[in-house]
């Protein structure tokens, strides 16, 4: 199926996001008509502000929707002091990026921890922390990784490498997967250094949800998020750093698992940030190109789909400078 085309627009205002939102059910607006298609039976309705009442969905009747308003409400009752990003589109898709005041340097630059949660309305974008469902997450165990906010380019970085403990884990997993000839790295690493599993958290699936649950899940998750954290992910990005490229490496993004006309936008943008921060092209700076692209162009991919390719993209540059 045809997804329609749109660009993220980005705010930093809960107001824009946290609309009404509510099913409707096909029964009660169509009560002359016998409903065949069992497997659709509720709208997905929203009422964004300044804006007609939009469509952005038709779900099983067994879906439940999680308005945005809720993820607001834990987010203000863990944090006393964030700062708030927030890239949407009006296909009903969100990523939520939840700045918070710790800092780490990576090279000359400053970036500051963050949270990122995804959500939409369309079904499109499953609820995810840091780029994980709630249910992935349960089921191996794990904790939500980490993001870093880069103020560059208002670029929410999310944390790919964080599943894996120690350095040389994740650089066995990527020489690994670079033995399969002709396919590219997919998914998220499969790794069994993750922590023990809290005792009394319920696996949480998106039907049926009741808003009082969810937010007892989320809570849960993100509670200790503000603790000052080190991470692989962190390591990674130092290594980028260092890594400078040439004229030759530079044709590496023609390679790398995006759309074409992306590509040229993220040279683009590695140009731009050469010139802006008055250095040499390093896989840093070709990474966050590829990073500001993604997010920030006018595209058929859905959020979801956005994130996939920027996971890939991480883990195909990593493996280029640990080769």
């Amino acid at each position: 199926m045809t997804y329609i085309s749109a660009q993220p627009y980005l705010t930093n205002s809960w107001d824009d996001i946290c609309y009404p939102v509510n099913p409707v059910w096909l029964a009660d607006i169509l009560p002359d008509y016998d409903i065949m298609a069992t497997d659709r039976q509720q709208l997905i309705v929203g009422h964004a502000p300044g804006g007609k009442k939009t469509v952005f969905g038709i779900q099983s009747a067994d879906y439940a929707i999680i308005p945005n308003v809720l993820i607001r409400e834990v987010v203000d009752k863990i944090f006393d002091e964030y700062k708030l990003q927030i890239k949407y589109t009006t296909t009903g898709e969100f990523s939520i990026s939840i700045i918070l005041p710790q800092q780490l340097s990576i090279g000359g630059e400053r970036l500051q921890r963050s949270l990122i949660l995804t959500n939409s309305y369309n079904g499109k974008t499953p609820f995810s922390i840091q780029g994980q469902t709630m249910t992935t997450m349960l089921d191996n165990h794990s904790r939500p990784g980490s993001s870093m906010y880069r103020a560059v380019c208002e670029n929410g970085l999310m944390g790919w490498a964080d599943s894996f403990i120690e350095l040389s884990s994740y650089q066995y997993w990527l020489k690994e997967s670079s033995k399969e000839k002709n396919k590219s790295l997919k998914g998220s690493p499969k790794v069994k250094n993750y922590t023990e599993k809290d005792p009394g958290v319920r696996k949480i699936h998106h039907s049926r949800l009741t808003p009082e649950l969810f937010q007892q899940q989320l809570y849960e998750m993100l509670v200790g998020q503000s603790q000052q954290q080190t991470t692989l992910t962190a390591t990674i990005y130092e290594h980028f750093q260092k890594g400078f490229v040439n004229k030759a490496d530079e044709k590496m993004l023609k390679t790398l698992p995006i759309p074409v006309q992306l590509a040229k936008q993220a040279y683009e943008r590695l140009r731009y940030e050469q010139r802006l921060l008055q250095t040499d092209a390093s896989y840093w700076l070709m990474y966050n190109a590829v990073n500001h692209a993604l997010f920030n162009a006018r595209s058929s991919l859905t959020l979801n789909d956005r994130y996939k390719l920027d996971e890939k993209v991480f883990h195909q540059l990593a493996a280029s400078t640990f080769a």
